[in-house]
């Protein structure tokens, strides 16, 4: 019989073999975690405040940031908790509940960049009923689907951790709580948490992914038919923030999978820092894509700082 320790917290570990690196390493976490919280915040007050920025693509773009942040928020606080004092503990409850944000936004966010490709396909493919086809009432119902998309689905993984015992080894290889990681220090059958996960994502993230690839497919046929090449030019830069934002996210997932899956001989600190980057990078370069790449969004941030500056 296992002996009963499922009442022993989870304690979560940095980065292998550097710990007495943890001080410096968490300086340019520290950076990144400023620098994501500005540039996603900024976003969302940008296209609150700015009536320029009321349209679909940017109310799509007001949800990709605010995912951003939230999973930012969920992740970070336990991570500069090891780093900074070394506080490793983490109860079951908190650890799962993490869990079930990180995995559940990931779902999300591929979501909304489903529907951010949408907005775009529309856009392009039929310019005149773009606003008639994407009304507010139609982009709230979207974003609400795809929000009930990724907080419902993960449910059933994430409930299924409450009710295992724990009995193996309680440290987890990240400073955050992954289902994949905490499912093997259960003693009992996992094989639906097992399952259920790959197909999950291959339903949600892996097509999603291709309904994107064949509506840009579509997009590009539409684009080269335009006669004009000035018109053809400015049509495919409006798909240019949003790509490289899609390409962000699915070759960060694709990575971090295949890392997951076949890395078995890469040593560990690069498991840790992969899943670091996944966590960190998309929501660090979103904000900073649109911001380079979509003249609104630079017009929206010198309103503002002539309003500020106005009004001081």
């Amino acid at each position: 019989m296992w002996p009963n320790i499922s009442a022993a917290p989870f304690l979560l570990s940095g980065f292998p073999g550097l710990e007495a690196a943890h001080h410096w390493i968490s300086i340019p976490f520290s950076v990144v975690y400023i620098s994501v919280l500005l540039g996603n915040g900024t976003l969302l007050y940008l296209i609150k405040d700015d009536h320029h920025l009321h349209e679909p693509m940017y109310y799509f773009l007001a949800m990709l940031a605010g995912t951003d942040l939230v999973v930012t928020l969920t992740t970070m606080p336990t991570v500069m908790g090891v780093l900074w004092v070394n506080l490793r503990e983490i109860s079951h409850g908190g650890c799962f509940l993490q869990a079930y944000f990180i995995h559940s936004l990931s779902i999300v966010e591929s979501g909304i960049l489903l529907a951010m490709a949408y907005d775009r396909f529309i856009a392009i493919r039929n310019p005149l009923r773009y606003t008639s086809i994407l009304t507010n009432s139609r982009v709230v119902k979207l974003g609400v689907g795809v929000f009930m998309r990724g907080f419902i689905s993960i449910m059933p993984v994430i409930l299924r951790l409450f009710t295992f015992p724990y009995c193996h080894s309680h440290v987890l290889a990240h400073a955050v709580c992954l289902h994949q990681e905490v499912m093997k220090l259960a003693c009992a059958d996992i094989t639906f948490n097992k399952l259920y996960p790959v197909i999950l994502i291959g339903l949600t993230v892996f097509l999603d992914s291709l309904i994107i690839f064949f509506s840009y497919i579509l997009i590009l046929k539409t684009v080269m038919g335009i006669a004009a090449g000035e018109e053809r030019a400015k049509a495919l830069n409006t798909c240019l923030s949003h790509i490289g934002c899609v390409l962000i996210f699915y070759v960060t997932v694709i990575g971090l999978s295949f890392i997951h899956r076949f890395g078995k001989h890469v040593p560990e600190v690069v498991h840790v820092i992969l899943s670091y980057v996944y966590f960190l990078f998309p929501p660090l370069m979103n904000p900073i894509i649109y911001s380079i790449k979509t003249k609104q969004i630079q017009y929206g941030i010198v309103r503002l700082l002539c309003k500020h500056r106005s009004g001081s």
